[in-house]
């Protein structure tokens, strides 16, 4: 696994070009290396592939591999994974006593992550047009470009400030369209709305630009993954004719699984649902790290510590393939907690990532009619989802509030480990729910388990730890505890932050 450098915003101009596909690495783009880096629009496109393969596989511990990361520590600080706290990586992450700390490690590891990304998207997009090439694979190389800049500002924007519904106006986190150098002058915090007329700008000019290329695998950018992204930007600024429309587009030919392949374990990029993603390879697999917190069923995951909150079980129809794969654990040391075996490893111990899927575009779509006033067209859409999963569909209350309910509940259902759970607090201003595992008594709820050698006993259920953010306070919606904190080493080193 290569480690990641540090990028504050005054060493940005020390960003690396490399690429899977070949050897090109040069030094900072001020020595004439950089030269040829641009010189055709082929080259250029190593500079994408390169930040890409870092974006996801590189890390300075095996807690922060990537941008898996981001949605790990996302679902981490949720409702339904009740995460063991003795286990390594994500349990002040958990506690709420990470994100908010602006010394902490994995704070400065995701905000340099992004800007790293931002910056070499800044280049690419700033000298594409002067290399050499067709027209065709420059509209390619900027479309991708000025997507993958699009989502990482997406990323500011859903985790570093309350709901754009809540306050458009919120100061978030800079932005920067032109390559930075040591000597840029550091940016003040744009506002929320700032943020997203860029975020939606970039993508309608990539969902131009990708209009006539057909990718040869999901890690690439392509039409469908734009309007994807689209569809979620639109969903957080409240406009919902458009989320439903680009939903829609970004699902096209992407079909729902069969229910059978829902237990497969999550961890294979060409399943039809699959939208975009990153595959690995037993030469590179940094990104498989992260699944060593979300497979909690299988003997080699070492981490295993995002179990389920007991709770998040009974959400689920008894004949829904999805509530198969939940289980009680009757190991040593963690008997009594809840395993959903949603996530498994390949064999080897490497797993592709899943970044989204035709069923969270449905989500969006059903959310989007139903906050449209289109109740019934909402409810079809998610009835077309809960079927594919063998769930009873949905047959209650037509009332707005209790079909967006019932679709929120879905999303938790059907995105469970993927990286939600944070971000859709903080989009529809909710609040984390976690309670104690207890009967009407106060008791603790018994439950069965089977040991390794097959014995079955009954013993105490197990689920959430923490119940209380660090200075004690319980739960409420749009707190600072749910925000990711700028890094100490950005503000020192940008003193108009």
């Amino acid at each position: 696994m290569k480690k990641l450098k540090y990028l504050s915003f005054a060493l940005l101009a020390a960003w690396v070009l490399t690429s899977c596909e070949s050897d090109l690495a040069t030094a900072p783009t001020d020595q004439a290396n950089d030269v040829e880096v641009f010189k055709t629009a082929e080259s250029a496109e190593t500079v994408i592939n390169g930040t890409w393969a870092r974006f996801n596989d590189d890390g300075t511990t095996y807690a922060n591999i990537g941008y898996s990361t981001v949605l790990r520590a996302s679902d981490a600080m949720g409702s339904d994974v009740a995460v063991l706290t003795n286990k390594y990586g994500f349990s002040s992450t958990y506690t709420f006593t990470e994100m908010v700390n602006s010394t902490a490690s994995r704070p400065l590891f995701i905000w340099s992550m992004l800007y790293s990304a931002i910056n070499n998207m800044n280049n690419v997009i700033a000298r594409i047009d002067g290399t050499e090439g067709s027209q065709e694979k420059k509209n390619q190389v900027k479309g991708q470009a000025k997507a993958l800049r699009a989502f990482c500002y997406l990323n500011l924007a859903s985790f570093y400030q309350f709901s754009y519904l809540k306050d458009k106006t919120a100061l978030t986190a800079p932005i920067y369209t032109e390559p930075s150098t040591i000597t840029t002058v550091g940016k003040k915090r744009a506002s929320l709305e700032e943020i997203y007329a860029l975020v939606k700008s970039d993508l309608t000019d990539a969902d131009n630009l990708l209009k006539d290329y057909t990718r040869n695998n999901k890690d690439k950018i392509n039409r469908s993954v734009v309007n994807g992204i689209l569809a979620r930007t639109y969903l957080n600024t409240g406009e919902w004719s458009k989320a439903a429309a680009a939903a829609k587009i970004a699902r096209e030919g992407y079909p729902l699984m069969a229910p059978e392949k829902y237990k497969d374990g999550f961890n294979d990029i060409n399943n039809a649902e699959w939208i975009w993603g990153h595959g690995q390879t037993q030469e590179q697999s940094g990104a498989s790290y992260a699944f060593h917190y979300l497979d909690v069923s299988s003997s080699g995951s070492y981490y295993y510590s995002f179990m389920a909150d007991p709770y998040f079980k009974d959400l689920f129809d008894a004949n829904d393939i999805r509530s198969q794969l939940f289980s009680w654990d009757g190991l040593k040391g963690r008997e009594g907690l809840l395993r959903y075996a949603k996530f498994k490893f390949k064999s080897g111990l490497i797993a592709d990532i899943v970044y989204m899927r035709a069923a969270e575009m449905y989500l969006i779509e059903a959310e989007a009619e139903a906050r449209n006033g289109n109740v019934s067209k909402a409810v079809t859409v998610l009835n077309q989802l809960k079927s594919a999963r063998n769930a009873n569909v949905y047959s209650g209350s037509l009332a707005q509030n209790d079909v967006v309910k019932e679709i929120l509940i879905e999303r938790r259902k059907e995105l469970f480990g993927e990286g939600f759970s944070l971000s859709d607090i903080i989009r529809t201003q909710g609040t984390v729910v976690r309670k104690r595992f207890v009967d009407a008594n106060g008791e603790p709820v018994k439950v069965q388990v089977t040991t390794p050698d097959g014995t079955v006993k009954t013993v105490d259920g197990r689920g959430h730890t923490n119940f209380a953010f660090p200075d004690q306070t319980g739960f409420v919606p749009n707190s600072r505890y749910y925000l990711f904190s700028i890094p100490q080493k950005e503000s020192e080193n940008n003193p108009n932050l």
